[in-house]
């Protein structure tokens, strides 16, 4: 019975780090779609510090859910966070430096009126917010590509390892869904003219996501083995995928606009559920031999740890999304050229 316990204790915990995820790439990726907006769709000083302030209230909040996700892995998998943080160490504290560099301009290139100060700062922004999707795409695609992992958990990757064209697809296909989440988001929080070009580039911006879409589902089908493993599920998941996805540009184009974030945060949340099902009970594959693969029995806390997270988890999840709805409920309102710009 313990063990039974200590089993569902793993794949809840599992599932909670999809959800943190999940939650991650919806909410921080507009966030990143607004940041490389701001080189397409702004034309002035004034429409940038719009199209930032769109985001100022959530932008730090928003990332707490990948600490907060770094966090489970390290108190719930700890073999999986020390192969995936000492494997992927480069990628990550270079996807580190780009998101200290992304914050600091939100706050300072507004605090000095020259064009060279904040157009230093505008295009940390822009280069931050276009290569962390690329590199969080990197990451996963390379997660359930395999990776050379040896019988002790140690990773011996070399460049080839992690960038290839498999990994770089989903790079290409993350950035994408950021951007063309981030116009969404714009369509929601901007007026007149901004929202206007926020919506034809959307509109421009959905072909090429659709092809890189059905390019990855199909590679994904060759190369790896997330479809002979787990077929019966990603059939109907990615079927749903890119129903939600032709919705998103239908309800864009009848002007539907919260209807068309909502269908795109529905191809996220498949998108990103997609590949923990598929690796499920896989953490990360080994390309050596599948006996060294990581999986959510060999990699897991003890019991009592994983019981205390639990307690915790419950108890201080309310509180946090009620504080996380509550500020998207006050700063609901568009932002307008008569707004007090802060960023």
């Amino acid at each position: 019975m313990g063990r039974r316990i200590t089993l569902l204790l793993n794949e809840l915990w599992f599932l909670l780090i999809a959800v943190l995820f999940i939650g991650f790439f919806f909410l921080e990726g507009y966030d990143f779609g607004v940041g490389m907006a701001t080189r397409f769709v702004a034309r002035n000083e004034t429409e940038r510090r719009m199209l930032i302030n769109t985001i100022g209230p959530f932008w730090d909040a928003n990332e707490v859910w990948m600490i907060t996700a770094g966090g489970a892995m390290f108190a719930a998998f700890p073999n999986w966070y020390a192969t995936l943080f000492s494997g992927f160490y480069v990628p990550l504290v270079f996807l580190l430096l780009l998101l200290i560099a992304r914050g600091t301009a939100f706050e300072y290139r507004a605090k000095v009126d020259h064009p060279k100060w904040s157009g230093t700062w505008d295009w940390a922004i822009f280069i931050a917010s276009l290569l962390c999707p690329f590199l969080w795409g990197v990451v996963f695609s390379t997660l359930v590509y395999g990776l050379p992992i040896d019988k002790n958990m140690n990773m011996h990757a070399t460049f080839t390892s992690i960038v290839h064209p498999y990994s770089v697809l989903g790079g290409i296909l993350i950035t994408l869904l950021c951007l063309y989440h981030g116009l969404m988001f714009l369509c929601l929080r901007t007026t007149d003219e901004l929202q206007l070009r926020a919506r034809a580039l959307a509109k421009k911006v959905f072909w090429i996501l659709a092809v890189a879409a059905l390019a990855f589902i199909i590679v994904t089908y060759f190369v790896t083995d997330l479809f002979a493993k787990r077929g019966a599920l990603l059939y109907p998941i990615y079927g749903l995928d890119v129903i939600v996805l032709i919705l998103s540009v239908v309800f864009l184009s009848k002007k539907r606009d919260g209807w068309a974030f909502g269908m795109n945060a529905g191809v996220i949340l498949l998108t990103v559920a997609s590949l923990f099902v598929g690796l499920f009970p896989r953490l990360m594959i080994s390309s050596v031999t599948p006996a060294y693969n990581l999986t959510v029995y060999n990699s897991a806390s003890g019991s009592y740890s994983l019981t205390v997270m639990t307690i915790v988890a419950v108890t201080l999840l309310p509180f946090v999304l009620g504080y996380s709805i509550w500020s998207y409920y006050v700063f609901r309102k568009r932002v307008t050229k008569d707004h007090h710009l802060e960023y």
